[in-house]
């Protein structure tokens, strides 16, 4: 590797983190380091700012994050860039996944992610019992969790700002034909998805996904996507890979992903492949 990166861009769920949804020790140590090499590091995720820290040290210091896929950018706690949804577009988004029985999250800009009360009975049925096969664990932990407590239950939606609508369901057919549903209301008015797994769907604002936060964070910085690396493995992660000048995929990544990319790990996820990546990449510059 002859790349030397001003910035680096660390997507979370498959990449970062284990299949555990676990921030290893080693990669924490590592990215300190690669930030005492003078490189600004970047988290970019479709989590929330306090999912985030559900996986990660609360103290843990970076240059700045991404979340909601592009939808809120911070720097040391504060916003730099933010975009909403309404309340009644998400209202509106909800009452069509209670009608085909998907689980979903509404995300606020500010604060715990909502559900509505009545909709806890056929949520919890879609969450009980073993996880289908072909559900990945990081995610099936993630809905298990939500349900355990981290969902707030709510009798009407607050007027508010909303950063995301996330959709699940554990039958992968039935998350395809949502998907077409997305698609036909999509006519009607304007409004992004993007999926990271075959069992997901996330509604955004249009236009916005994980470049835009990046390109806020980079003019803060003054940096170039020329002189940005990014390390992704799932297909939200496209727009990212397509903006800066070093995309890495993981090698769990996906092929489009791959495809992507410029180069890929030697390790998994779930291997510490960011960890040993990064080392790699420290032994580089100092040669």
């Amino acid at each position: 590797m002859t790349f030397n990166a001003k910035a680096v861009c660390l997507d979370m769920d498959g990449t970062l983190l284990n299949n555990l949804n676990q921030l290893t020790k080693e990669s924490l140590e590592t990215i300190q380091t690669v930030r005492q090499k003078g490189v600004r590091v970047f988290i970019v995720t479709g989590r929330s700012l306090d999912e985030v820290f559900d996986s990660a040290p609360i103290d843990m210091e970076l240059d700045g994050f991404v979340t909601a896929n592009g939808m809120i950018t911070y720097i040391d706690g504060e916003k730099i860039a933010e975009y909403y949804l309404t309340p009644a577009f998400v209202q509106q988004i909800i009452q069509s996944a209670r009608e085909h029985q998907i689980y979903y999250e509404a995300h606020p800009n500010d604060g715990q992610r909502l559900s509505l009360e009545e909709d806890y009975a056929y949520m919890s049925t879609l969450i009980n019992g073993d996880k289908p096969d072909d559900v990945g664990l990081h995610e099936w932990l993630e809905r298990e969790a939500a349900m355990a407590g981290d969902i707030d239950w709510v009798e009407e939606l607050p007027d508010q700002k909303y950063a995301k609508l996330y959709c699940f369901h554990p039958n992968r057919e039935k998350m395809e034909k949502w998907i077409k549903v997305l698609e036909k209301m999509k006519k009607q008015q304007d409004f992004t998805t993007s999926s990271s797994s075959y069992h997901n769907v996330e509604v955004m604002v249009e236009g916005v996904n994980k470049a835009t936060g990046i390109k806020a964070l980079l003019n803060h910085y003054q940096i170039s996507p020329a002189d940005t690396m990014a390390i992704g493995d799932s297909n939200n992660d496209i727009p990212m890979m397509q903006y800066i000048g070093y995309p890495v995929a993981m090698k769990n990544a996906t092929d489009k992903i791959k495809q992507l990319s410029v180069e890929k790990t030697l390790y998994t996820n779930h291997e510490n492949g960011v960890h040993h990546y990064l080392e790699y990449y420290l032994k580089n510059l100092s040669n």
